[in-house]
């Protein structure tokens, strides 16, 4: 399985940003899809998750009504838009799937392959 994600780029405060995760290969097989994050000198965290059975979603804390994740089965994608940003979201964004059942999977050992990830700035 390969990953591609993109769209990240620098944005003000209160603005709006999509990033994109392209799967390829054998993606049928895998249960959820994940975007964390990392900020300079930081762990890397749990952000969004969707079920790709089912569609639901989980969000931490921190983005909750902020964030969207959402998914394009035809293109084998998935999005989070990210609305409202702020300077605290500036990180790496990393996408990522898990083929284990336990749901909602929040730890990154949880994931097992990984995207390159793309860098999200936000300006004050």
């Amino acid at each position: 399985v390969q990953l591609q994600a993109s769209g990240g780029g620098l944005v003000q405060a209160g603005g709006s940003l999509r990033l994109s995760c392209v799967a390829s290969g054998r993606t049928f097989s895998y249960y959820a899809m994940g975007w964390f994050r990392q900020a300079p000198g930081k762990e890397r965290e749990f952000v969004a998750a969707i079920n790709l059975s089912d569609g639901r979603t989980y969000y931490a804390d921190s983005v909750k009504g902020r964030f969207t994740m959402s998914r394009e089965y035809a293109k084998n994608t998935v999005y989070l838009q990210m609305n409202s940003l702020k300077p605290e979201d500036t990180a790496v964004y990393y996408c990522a799937v898990s083929r284990g059942s336990n749901w909602p999977t929040l730890k990154p050992g949880g994931y097992e392959y990984w995207g390159q990830g793309t860098l999200v700035t936000v300006s004050s």
